[in-house]
C-alpha cells in the first residue's frame, strides 16, 4: 500500500535513510539526522509536495518524496524527487510501484519537470531512473567528498507534461481532488 506519510512516520523512514548515511556515498549527508529533524522535513515538504511511503503488513518499505528544485519563482513547475528502499528490497519492483505514484501526483498538481540528483556510481537509482523515462541532463564532478572520496553527481530529468503553453500554478498536493488522490494511491 502506498501512502501519504505522517509525523509519526519519522522514526521508521530514519532507520531506513541511516544506512545510507551512515555506509554509502548515496546520501552526501555525513551525520544521520534525528528523529525531531526528519520529522521537521516531512511535515515542511508535505506542505506542497508529495510524500510518500511505501508499506507492507504496517511496516515502511521505502519512501518517495519532491520537493521544491529551487527557491526562485521561474523554478515552481519543477520539482526535485528522492527515493529510499530498505536496502534488502531493491529489484522488486518496489521503487518503479513507490515513483510511480509520486511522478503521477506532481503531474497532477501541474508540475513540468521532475529532477533527480543521483551520487555516482550508482547502477541500481540509475537503472531506476532510466526504465522510468529519466533523461541524463548532467554531470557536476567531484562536487561532494564523503567516505574518503570525491564524488560527482548526475542529474536526471523527467518531463511531465509539454512546456508548449505557459503554465498555470501548479496546486500544492494537500488541494488535489481527493478523487485523483484514490485512483493514483489506491
Amino acid at each position: 500500500m502506498i501512502r501519504f506519510a505522517r509525523s509519526e512516520d519519522a522514526e521508521a523512514l530514519l532507520e531506513i535513510y541511516r544506512p545510507y548515511v551512515e555506509a554509502t556515498s548515496i546520501s552526501f549527508e555525513t551525520a544521520v539526522p534525528s528523529v525531531e529533524e526528519f520529522r521537521r522535513r516531512i511535515l515542511t515538504f508535505s506542505e506542497k509536495y508529495p510524500y510518500l511511503v511505501l508499506e507492507e503488513g504496517g511496516q515502511p518499505l521505502g519512501y518517495a518524496y519532491a520537493h521544491a528544485f529551487h527557491s526562485r519563482a521561474a523554478y515552481d513547475w519543477a520539482a526535485e524527487t528522492t527515493i529510499y528502499l530498505r536496502q534488502d528490497l531493491h529489484r522488486r519492483g518496489y521503487g518503479r510501484k513507490l515513483y510511480t505514484a509520486l511522478l503521477r501526483l506532481m503531474e497532477a498538481q501541474g508540475l513540468y519537470r521532475a529532477c533527480a540528483v543521483v551520487v555516482v556510481p550508482n547502477e541500481k537509482s540509475m537503472g531506476l531512473h532510466r526504465a522510468l523515462g529519466f533523461d541524463v541532463s548532467g554531470v557536476l564532478p567531484e562536487y561532494g567528498y564523503k567516505m574518503g572520496q570525491w564524488r560527482s553527481v548526475t542529474y536526471l530529468t523527467k518531463r511531465l507534461r509539454p512546456t508548449d503553453t505557459a503554465p498555470e500554478p501548479f496546486q500544492p498536493v494537500s488541494l488535489l481532488p481527493q478523487q485523483i488522490i484514490t485512483e493514483i494511491l489506491g
